[in-house]
């Protein structure tokens, strides 16, 4: 385990352990290309208590080649559609002059606005809006001087650690580290098969694997359908969670079939936030709402009969009964073939003072 943690802040929200959770709405490309359908997706973060919603700016042109290759043929789960990559980006592509508005758009609605850049042309337009973070997709995690690049802004980057092995995490880290940025998370990642990804793909132990490795925050980007794996991470130690969402599941273009409705994500938001409290603190100690309780109901030591003055005490004259308002049991024989310094009514607690030295 690292002896000490990284921690940062994005737009003023501090990231890092003992922090509230995170949390990224992410939107992807649920718009279907519709500016209105946009601003709907960010106000519906901000109802569900998202601290970010996030886009994503890319051109097909500068994602993906057009080509016949079967390796780039990819199904649309929701409609059994086949496609390549290239078409399908073509397809899902917002418009570049869409950036403003969406960050504007969030200002005002007091969410934090992030997008995942996938060209440097995106980096500029991120740059010009004042972006508080960058997010870099985990396909993008081994293009080192395209992740080069967004470190030199000196901004926070969110780092997606999918599909990945280690040491191709360590040399993305080492990347950003050589530019003198610091301001890291990284998010254990979700793939899987196919989306959605199924919840014995999540591997959520892997979060305490990137702890040990990494002095960063670490987090979860989810693919998967479940409501209660980004709980189950911030339980495991999960600074920030990453989760896809559509104004609807029925709508048919590519992302909405892996993506929360608007009361799922809402509900995910409010298991971490009661997950969060249900963690508590690490110190064993009875919390002050149960000081009462426990005086009630813990044993004491009481006298079950008169006991004169002078008295010798035998253990037939007390007993251990609640509540604890006396000594503790522990104490009792400690009574035994001690005279009693006072008088000692029946039902009372035994303290030091009634019997003598």
């Amino acid at each position: 385990m690292q002896s000490k943690r990284i921690s940062f802040s994005i737009a003023g929200r501090p990231i890092g352990d003992n922090q509230p959770t995170f949390i990224i709405a992410e939107a992807a490309s649920t718009h279907d290309g519709k500016l209105n359908q946009a601003y709907e997706l960010i106000d519906i973060a901000v109802a569900a208590g998202a601290d970010a919603v996030k886009f994503q700016i890319y051109s097909a042109e500068t994602i993906s080649v057009d080509t016949k290759n079967p390796i780039s043929r990819i199904k649309n789960p929701k409609t059994g559609e086949e496609t390549n990559l290239y078409q399908l980006y073509k397809r899902l592509q917002a418009p570049r002059g869409w950036t403003p508005k969406l960050a504007k758009r969030a200002k005002e609605n007091g969410i934090i606005y992030l997008s995942t850049p996938f060209d440097y042309q995106a980096v500029e337009e991120l740059e010009e809006v004042e972006v508080a973070a960058y997010k870099i997709a985990n396909f993008e995690i081994t293009d080192t001087p395209f992740i080069n690049h967004i470190a030199r802004k000196k901004k926070p980057i969110i780092l997606s650690a999918g599909m990945c092995y280690l040491g191709e995490i360590e040399e993305a880290v080492a990347t950003i580290e050589g530019t003198g940025n610091y301001q890291i998370a990284i998010l254990h990642t979700i793939l899987g098969e196919g989306y959605p990804s199924k919840p014995e793909e999540a591997n959520l132990r892997m979060i305490e694997t990137m702890r040990q490795a990494f002095a960063y925050p670490i987090g979860l980007s989810d693919h998967t359908m479940s409501l209660t794996i980004p709980a189950v991470a911030v339980a495991v130690g999960a600074r920030i969670i990453e989760k896809h969402f559509t104004v609807s599941r029925k709508l048919k273009s590519y992302d909405h079939s892996f993506s929360l409705e608007p009361d799922e994500l809402k509900q995910m938001i409010d298991n971490i936030r009661e997950t969060e409290k249900a963690l508590g603190s690490p110190i064993i100690r009875p919390l002050d709402s149960e000081m009462i309780r426990r005086k009630r109901a813990r044993r004491s030591i009481f006298a079950i009969r008169n006991i004169s003055a002078g008295q010798t005490i035998t253990k037939a004259d007390m007993a251990i009964l609640r509540p604890g308002i006396g000594l503790e049991p522990k104490y009792l024989d400690l009574f035994v073939g001690k005279k009693a310094s006072r008088p000692i009514k029946k039902n009372q607690p035994l303290s030091w003072d009634d019997i003598t030295s």
